[in-house]
């Protein structure tokens, strides 16, 4: 007998849309998008977004991990998949700077009107389809084939190289968000000029505190605390509209994600909240006077297709994209995601290397 889904409730799709479009609003106000932040730190010596970064990861981390050990939520931990994660990581690094967006980034730039945003976000699903089912499955199935646990526990984090103690876990937290909060006040975020935006700041506290409630708001809504991600909700937005149902059985994650009934489709919350992100930054961009619709030329947009089609690749092999990995899995201090997150960062390097500095040093 087919099991029934349940149904969704008013406040299912009120949540997902309202959180994406506080998300999308933050984004494009604070004119945040993680590719700029790691791009700049070895392009223009700019510092400033990346401190912004790791204030949302700081809030983040606290905000999570308090929920948890309060039994507000219970944080999923990923596994540690040395190949996947470094591999998939370094290559959604190198694609996002083709892409001109990280995967947050090509979705909130649809919102100020960038058509090479809408061809990233379709090169984006096409190729976490391929990927999830398609003709790249076998090479997703390989480089996830390797999982090293650290003693017992099959999800480690960088307290269990230590210990499994509450004071171990806390005592870590404590060291990595002394370190965090140092390098930020470093940029003195309490002198930072107004702006016709929001500061960076202001941008990275207010990601971190959305951060935070997506964990909580997905744990009441949606019955699993996935917290703030752009891979998996970009292909269940996307299947639900071109097959009706948020994820097909042969999908690796079908049995992660709680699925809804809405009529005759499957949904999850975070198709909504996906929805609302672009929304979001559309709002704010009307109100700053920002949106303008913009088609960049061909050869640029082909550039952008390639580019989101080694993120789509690349999140969903490493098990997530820069907000995936980079805040929502880093902030359980899981072993894979900042492994994940460090190769992102390594794959942007990279390709900005060659991409903008190496023919900046050959004129």
């Amino acid at each position: 007998m087919e099991e029934t889904l349940p149904g969704i409730t008013f406040g299912f799709i009120a949540s997902g849309l309202l959180l994406g479009l506080a998300i999308g609003f933050v984004l494009q106000r604070g004119r945040f998008c993680m590719n700029t932040a790691f791009r700049d730190t070895i392009f223009i010596k700019d510092l400033t977004l990346l401190r912004g970064y790791l204030i949302a990861l700081l809030v983040t981390i606290l905000g999570a991990n308090l929920l948890n050990d309060f039994e507000v939520i219970s944080l999923a931990v990923q596994p540690f998949f040395p190949l996947a994660n470094i591999i998939g990581g370094y290559i959604f690094g190198l694609g996002i700077v083709l892409a001109g967006g990280c995967g947050s980034g090509v979705w909130y730039k649809i919102g100020e009107g960038q058509f090479n945003a809408i061809v990233a976000v379709v090169g984006f699903f096409t190729s976490i389809q391929a990927t999830a089912t398609g003709v790249l499955n076998p090479l997703y199935k390989l480089l996830r084939s390797v999982r090293v646990p650290v003693g017992e526990i099959n999800n480690p984090t960088l307290y269990h190289l230590i210990g499994d103690s509450p004071s171990v876990k806390w005592g870590v937290i404590a060291a990595v968000v002394i370190a965090i909060g140092i390098f930020v006040l470093m940029g003195k975020p309490f002198s930072v000029k107004k702006q016709k935006g929001f500061t960076w700041p202001l941008t990275g506290l207010m990601l971190g505190l959305l951060a935070v409630a997506a964990f909580w708001a997905a744990s009441v809504w949606e019955g699993f605390p996935r917290g703030l991600s752009f891979t998996t909700p970009t292909g269940e937005l996307f299947y639900t509209l071109l097959t009706g149902g948020a994820m097909p059985e042969n999908h690796p994650l079908a049995q992660v994600f709680p699925m809804y009934a809405f009529g005759s489709f499957t949904v999850t919350w975070a198709s909504f909240f996906i929805i609302g992100v672009p929304l979001g930054a559309f709002l704010s961009a009307k109100i700053l006077k920002e949106f303008k619709w913009k088609v960049p030329p061909v050869d640029e947009l082909l550039t952008v297709l390639g580019g989101s089609m080694m993120m789509g690749f690349g999140a969903m092999v490493a098990g997530g994209c820069n907000i995936g990995q980079g805040i929502t899995g880093s902030s359980t201090l899981s072993i894979g995601s900042i492994v994940a997150t460090i190769s992102i960062i390594l794959g942007n390097w990279t390709m900005v290397y060659f991409k903008f500095i190496k023919p900046m040093e050959d004129m």
